[in-house]
């Protein structure tokens, strides 16, 4: 082999992976993209409020430390709770692009 062949064989060898990274960046964008559009509670809303608009959650977790955060398991996301009002919401990426396929 000489020195272009191997130039080009060197270059096809890295490419094939640069190819399926980028279709999975690309991918992943999308379903990203698709959960951007999912009702989530906001920040500072209380329990009741968050169940009066979500209904009741699959599993609630109990408070753990100080202060305490209680953690509400939705099907597309958890709610994170400081005492009785929201903190942060985390979707669920497996629940969330399952659904949306």
């Amino acid at each position: 082999m000489n020195n272009r062949q191997t130039l080009f064989f060197l270059c096809c060898l890295l490419a094939i992976p640069a190819a399926g990274i980028s279709e999975t960046l690309i991918i992943d964008a999308v379903k990203l993209e698709k959960m951007k559009n999912i009702p989530q509670p906001q920040r500072g809303a209380s329990m009741a409020a968050v169940k009066q608009e979500f209904g009741d959650p699959l599993q609630i977790h109990a408070a753990v430390g100080n202060p305490p955060i209680t953690r509400w398991d939705y099907k597309q996301f958890a709610v994170y709770f400081e005492y009785d009002h929201v903190i942060t919401t985390v979707i669920n990426f497996k629940a969330t692009t399952s659904a949306n396929k």
